[in-house]
């Protein structure tokens, strides 16, 4: 008994000591992570990376570290390599069926990595939402929309999706539509509307703008204003064309008809 006590307390020893040892390891070893991943952030070539790939390697140097400081405080508690191995490789099938879609994310970062159909700052349109880049992870991809609302849209979902990339082309046009009284002379409406385009500080004129009668509506003409502008100014284009031309047609004397319907009765 006395033998068998003496033993048993030796290997617990052993036991305690491997696991005080692999804490160690696996404290230390999470803390230098954080530094190194710190560190790797702030160095200078790091800084001149792209931003869209600068979030994608952090978080990828950050995961793949830690799973090396896990590993090895498990080899550290005396786990056989061979034996570890069958565990990792029987765990990455059983995790590799159970996260099959957060496979797919992963995947799908490393394609938006490659194949960079937007980038950190860009403004998207995509089926989870519409907004400004804010990071490109490794499984999913944060929006900053126009409202304030933070939209999170897992990568997988955005390479099976369509993308509008809104600030990829350094102009963006607009197709402005305005309705006038079928007594307005054709001439003299597509030169205010030119006037007024032409006028407003942020339309660009290369393309010049074009204006033609799109269509003859049930109470008035319709007249399309195309215009082009930097794709940064496309917010104030929205916000002020609409107002200019309306002071403009006044200034003009177009009436802007009201719906109406003409009734014969017999």
């Amino acid at each position: 008994m006395e033998a068998f006590l003496a033993n048993l307390w030796t290997q617990l020893t052993g036991a305690g000591l491997k696991l005080i040892y692999a804490l160690v390891v696996l404290i230390v070893g999470l803390k230098l992570v954080g530094w190194l991943c710190k560190w790797f952030r702030r160095s200078p070539r790091f800084e001149k990376l792209d931003p869209s790939l600068k979030t994608f390697l952090g978080s990828a140097l950050s995961i793949a570290l830690r799973i090396i400081v896990i590993v090895s405080a498990a080899l550290v508690m005396g786990i056989p390599s061979a034996s570890f191995v069958a565990i990792l490789t029987s765990a990455g099938v059983a995790i590799g069926l159970a996260l099959q879609g957060s496979l797919s994310n992963l995947a799908g970062g490393l394609m938006i990595l490659f194949f960079k159909p937007f980038k950190v700052g860009d403004f998207v349109e995509t089926s989870g939402g519409t907004g400004v880049v804010r990071e490109i992870g490794v499984f999913y991809t944060m929006l900053a929309a126009p409202d304030g609302r933070h939209i999170t849209i897992p990568n997988g979902a955005l390479t099976n999706n369509t993308i509008t990339n809104f600030t990829e082309e350094p102009l963006r046009g607009m197709d402005c539509k305005f309705n006038v009284a079928y007594t307005s002379d054709s001439e003299q409406v597509k030169a205010v509307l030119l006037a007024a385009a032409e006028a407003n500080p942020v339309v660009v004129a290369d393309p010049a703008p074009v204006v033609w009668m799109s269509a003859h509506g049930n109470s008035a003409l319709e007249y399309t204003l195309r215009v082009n502008c930097r794709t940064e100014d496309y917010l104030t284009l929205l916000t002020t064309i609409n107002d200019q031309v309306k002071s403009a047609l006044d200034q003009a004397g177009i009436e802007i008809p009201y719906q109406q319907v003409d009734v014969h009765m017999k």
